[in-house]
């Protein structure tokens, strides 16, 4: 059975800055790569953080201004529901799709005037009761992501969703390290494989590393969905430039996944269509060490193995052994069985 397809999410996040001509930018840049999707985030910054939550470490790094709250931080990176309009219109006139992760209720509800393919609750909602209720009533496919939870709050919150009417098949899980960057040490990758064991539901990673290591590992323990936040340049102000890959890493992130995923295959064990003309080039088969005789009786020191493997396997070898020549016989002669008596 072949693997499935691997859908692969270029997020592009808060990444835009929050202007609509880096935001075009960035999905021709996703389209061009060949990401299934490019995800952008959806919020009312007001609605997000109180004023006085602080950022996170990541966050008020030197490429972001330190001397703003958070929440005056997300204002800035807001995108209007025309906006969303728009950007959506404009995937479709790039052959990609649009996506976007809501952090409160009202941009669920906006986003569902979208018809979004699916949903994707991020890390920091997995606790959020009236939000997982909220995005269970429209009973689309989702994937929740489970940075910062351990399996028990994992549990808690499917079971919010399956309670407030989601149907279970319909969820996929994502592991995910909510670092940005993650350490490598840090990112537990047997986790995801923990997720599948634990509820029998599709897995995939969102991969806040360094490089494309993780993502190609990922593809290659089952991951059916993967993300990666993605940027136009690292050095543009903002909380996630930094952490995310550029145009050029992302086209070589998206390819060595593709070739992962093509690499993986089949379970089956058998030759592939390639490799069977090289079978009689690289195998041997039994000749004869030195020229003999008409009704010589064959033994050990009289053969050898070798190339081509188009005559008598080696594995048949005790059905040539003790058996008598036909007719004489030069050295290097490929046995066949029409050269002996079989009897």
């Amino acid at each position: 059975m072949a693997a499935p397809h691997i859908i692969i999410i270029a997020e592009a996040g808060v990444n835009h800055n929050g202007s609509m001509e880096t935001a075009k930018k960035m999905i021709d840049v996703a389209a061009l790569a060949g990401a299934d999707y490019v995800k952008f985030q959806t919020f009312s910054a007001a609605q997000v953080a109180t004023q006085n939550a602080p950022k996170a470490a990541y966050q008020t790094s030197a490429a972001s201004p330190s001397n703003t709250s958070q929440l005056e931080m997300l204002k800035q990176l807001e995108l209007t529901e025309e906006m969303h309009i728009q950007l959506q219109a404009y995937c479709v006139q790039k052959n990609i799709h649009f996506l976007s992760t809501a952090f409160d209720i009202g941009s669920i509800d906006l986003l569902a005037k979208l018809k979004l393919d699916f949903f994707k609750i991020p890390s920091g909602e997995i606790t959020n009761k009236p939000y997982l209720e909220h995005l269970a009533k429209l009973s689309k496919p989702l994937l929740l992501s489970t940075g910062m939870a351990n399996m028990e709050e994992v549990k808690a919150a499917v079971n919010c969703l399956v309670n407030a009417g989601m149907a279970r098949s319909e969820i996929s899980l994502m592991h995910c390290t909510s670092e940005y960057p993650a350490p490598f040490d840090e990112l537990n990758l047997n986790a995801m494989l923990s997720l599948k064991k634990e509820f029998g539901l599709r897995v995939g990673y969102s991969d806040h590393s360094t490089g494309i290591e993780a993502s190609i590992a990922a593809a290659a323990l089952g991951a059916e969905f993967i993300e990666k936040h993605f940027t136009l340049d690292k050095s543009m102000p903002g909380p996630d430039h930094k952490a995310s890959l550029d145009p050029t890493e992302l086209m070589t992130w998206i390819k060595a996944i593709r070739n992962i995923e093509s690499a993986m295959g089949s379970s089956e064990k058998k030759p592939s269509p390639s490799e069977i003309k090289n079978k009689a080039v690289v195998r041997k088969s039994i000749v004869l060490r030195k020229n003999l005789p008409q009704h010589h009786i064959l033994c050990a020191d009289d053969i050898e193995m070798k190339r081509p493997g188009n005559g008598i396997s080696p594995m048949e070898l005790e059905r040539v052994l003790g058996k008598k020549l036909k007719q004489e016989l030069s050295k290097e002669h490929q046995l066949s069985y029409s050269d002996i008596y079989e009897g």
